[in-house]
Order: C-alpha cells, then structure tokens, then sequence
C-alpha cells in the first residue's frame, strides 16, 4: 500500500521531477550530447515515465518495458547521443526519483 502511494505521489508531481531531470541531463558533462536533443523533448520524455510510472510497474511486462527502452535507445543514437551517454542519463533519471 505505501509503495502505491509513493507511485501516485510521483506521478503527480511528475511535471517537477521532470523539469529538475532536464535541467539535471543538460548540465552534466557526461551528458553533453543531450545538448543536441531540445530541451522541451527532454522534458517530455521524462515527464511520460515519471507520469505512467504505476502502468509500467503493474501493468507492463518485463519485455514491453526492455521494447520500450529498445525504441528510446535506437531514437537517441539516431539523435547523436552516445550509448555511455544514454545509460548516465538513465542513472540521473534514477538518483533525481530518489
């Protein structure tokens, strides 16, 4: 029951958490390519995580999600972000949820 509640409460303050991670993801200098990513795309992509974050941890299967990190790795590697960038990102989406 807490863990629900922690969900919904990230959920709803998804628009801020998603917010600090972009700021976070563009002032890392192991993330230095994102620069080539708007902003705003940024903030998008982390505010639908931090938003749906109950469906993928109840509802979506282990496959659907690694699909879905497959899709997002291969749309910033066409967008010039190195695969040792991609996964830090992924750290600092992590650290800034916690």
């Amino acid at each position: 029951m807490l863990g629900l509640r922690l969900v919904r409460l990230i959920e709803r303050h998804s628009e801020a958490l998603s917010s600090g991670l972009t700021e976070k993801i563009r002032k890392s200098d192991r993330t230095s390519d994102f620069h080539k990513v708007p902003a705003k795309d940024l903030r998008l992509a982390a505010t639908e995580v931090y938003r749906n974050l109950g469906e993928w941890l109840l509802q979506k299967t282990d496959s659907e999600i690694a699909g879905r990190f497959k899709t997002t790795a291969a749309r910033r590697a066409a967008d010039g972000i190195r695969l040792q960038q991609f996964v830090w990102a992924l750290l600092l989406t992590r650290d800034h949820l916690w």
